[in-house]
């Protein structure tokens, strides 16, 4: 599913916006300018420059007319082409019929600045332009007739000219600033999103922070914050009955066991193995509760640690018919609940006395600990799946199916890695791998 992005609705659609209001508020400009004018056209003003550029003094000082290319040019473009040009001194130069009408301007035109003149009707004759223009000589005022130009094509030129410069520097800022706005003003949502990637199933309690968010994705947060309110609340209940069931089930299951053992009838004693797994799952499933409220880190000695727990399980092996086998490559510390890694250690060891051969080595190199078996191993393709909750290899073996569980979320909570190789001695080789201190 193909997402939208928000540049198209932040900047493109602004950006078409910025355009069409900026045209259609020139149109309207266009329109009421046309509207006011009385009708007909003017005398082109742009005359003017190519007429001082092409008045001189001559020898005496006096106004003179130089017959540049333009000027030149501007006469064969227009036959009726008439002006008269003063300087700050009143000095007059003329060229052309100059209208009796515009005679008395003669000697007055240095007091004018602009001024657009037309007779009423065509051929608009007397349609002339007076504008004040820069020359070599000093500052010029001419009065002049030429080229008729259409007031509304002049005013669409200028509407464009204004136009384009404000489009482009909207585009600019819409494509520049915009971006770097939207990119500023999301940060807390991009923020927000990599702390809801930290979220795991050991986050419990964690709520996304809606600081700097923008207001419109607060009822976002909210409502995910809520989700996971209800998630942790669940989870709270759920394990909540999990040790409540645990712990109601010990003492009937001590009872059951104890008369189980002091019954003489066969048929009874065969209960025992069942009543053992029973209580072993209760115990197990206790463990997992106890990993959420137990966080007694210490440093701990893992070569003591392994022999302690290799030593209190030691009849448990004999007794099965095996042996056991401690090998300490180089002794390390790390920092651990050992009461968890005790579990750990002794899961391990029992998993491979049940499951395994008659060989059991357990082997310490570091903060790396390792539990080998000369038993059939584990197949590639199971060695992610022992790990999960009540996953058996074989659905008839024994077992609860939770101990690799336990070490999995042990090793986890103390940020270590466990992984199944092939043993050396043609079994399973579980590692273990903890931070070293």
């Amino acid at each position: 599913m193909k997402h939208s992005s928000l540049k198209r609705a932040l900047i493109i659609y602004p950006l078409t916006f910025h355009f069409i209001t900026l045209y259609i508020a020139f149109a309207i400009l266009v329109s009421v300018a046309i509207r006011l004018d009385s009708g007909g056209p003017y005398a082109d003003q742009r005359i003017t420059s190519v007429i001082a550029q092409a008045i001189a003094h001559d020898e005496a000082g006096r106004l003179s007319i130089v017959m540049t290319p333009e000027l030149e040019q501007l006469r064969a473009s227009s036959p009726t082409l008439w002006f008269v040009a003063e300087d700050s001194s009143r000095q007059t130069v003329s060229l052309g019929n100059v209208p009796p009408l515009y005679q008395s301007f003669v000697g007055q035109l240095s007091e004018l600045s602009y001024a657009q003149m037309r007779d009423r009707e065509a051929p608009y004759e007397l349609a002339a332009v007076i504008r004040r223009e820069r020359s070599d000589i000093g500052e010029l005022t001419i009065m002049g007739h030429g080229e008729l130009s259409e007031l509304s094509f002049m005013v669409l030129m200028a509407s464009n000219t204004f136009a384009i410069p404000i489009f482009l520097m909207l585009l600019l800022t819409s494509l520049i600033v915009t971006p770097w706005i939207v990119k500023r003003s999301l940060g807390g949502v991009v923020r927000v999103a990599q702390e809801a990637e930290q979220i795991d199933i050991n986050s419990r309690g964690h709520r996304l922070d809606a600081h700097n968010v923008p207001s419109e994705i607060l009822p976002l947060i909210r409502a995910f914050n809520n989700a996971l309110a209800r998630l942790d609340d669940g989870y709270e209940r759920q394990r909540r009955f999990i040790a409540s069931a645990s712990h109601e089930l010990r003492t009937p299951l001590a009872i059951l066991r104890s008369k189980i053992e002091s019954s003489k009838a066969h048929a009874v004693q065969e209960l025992n193995q069942d009543v053992h797994r029973l209580a072993t799952l209760t115990e197990q499933l206790l463990d997992l509760e106890r990993l959420d409220i137990d966080t007694n880190f210490e440093t701990v000695d893992l070569a003591s640690l392994v022999r302690q727990v290799v030593a209190d399980l030691a009849p448990i092996v004999i007794a099965q018919g095996c042996k056991i086998e401690v090998k300490v490559v180089r002794r390390g510390v790390c920092r651990g609940d050992p009461a968890a890694l005790e579990r750990v250690i002794s899961n391990l060891i029992q998993n491979a006395v049940h499951h395994g051969g008659k060989s059991v080595l357990v082997r310490i190199n570091g903060a790396i600990v390792e539990v080998e078996d000369d038993g059939p191993g584990i197949p590639p393709d199971e060695r992610e799946r022992v790990f999960e909750p009540f996953h058996r290899l074989h659905p008839r073996q024994s077992g609860t199916g939770l101990g690799l569980n336990l070490v999995k979320e042990v090793i986890t909570r103390h940020e270590g890695q466990v992984s199944i190789l092939d043993g050396a001695l043609g079994g399973a080789l579980i590692r273990i791998a903890l931070v070293e201190c």
